[in-house]
């Protein structure tokens, strides 16, 4: 089965759901439906899913951040990957995604937060 990649859509909900509970986030469908709705209302937010044949294997959430003290830039949000799936460059290519976004923003930061026990993602 091939990788391939598309913006996130509200019917992704249950996929989205499932994966960020693999990374202890509960949450509802319903909850995650409004979420996604929500957030594509906004231009300065992205977010990317990665599919294997017809399962989502993966999501990924940019939002373009402003600061007093910098430059604007991009902050990754979120970014999951299947566990049954990682450590085969999905992540990096759902990065790459959002890069992309933010060089068609003009800009060219891209900053990450995550867990410090999560150190592979580090």
């Amino acid at each position: 089965m091939e990788l391939s990649f598309r913006t996130l859509q509200p019917e992704d909900a249950a996929a989205i759901t499932r994966l960020s509970q693999q990374l202890g986030y509960p949450g509802t469908n319903s909850a995650t439906v409004l979420r996604i709705k929500v957030l594509l209302l906004y231009p300065d937010h992205c977010a990317f899913v990665a599919v294997m044949g017809q399962t989502i294997i993966g999501w990924i959430h940019g939002f373009q951040t402003i600061r007093l003290e910098t430059e604007p830039f991009i902050e990754i949000g979120g970014l999951v990957v299947d566990e049954n799936y990682r450590n085969q460059q999905t992540g990096k290519k759902l990065v790459d995604l959002v890069k992309e976004w933010a060089v068609k923003k003009g800009l060219s930061k891209l900053r990450v937060r995550c867990q410090t026990k999560r150190t592979e993602s580090i």
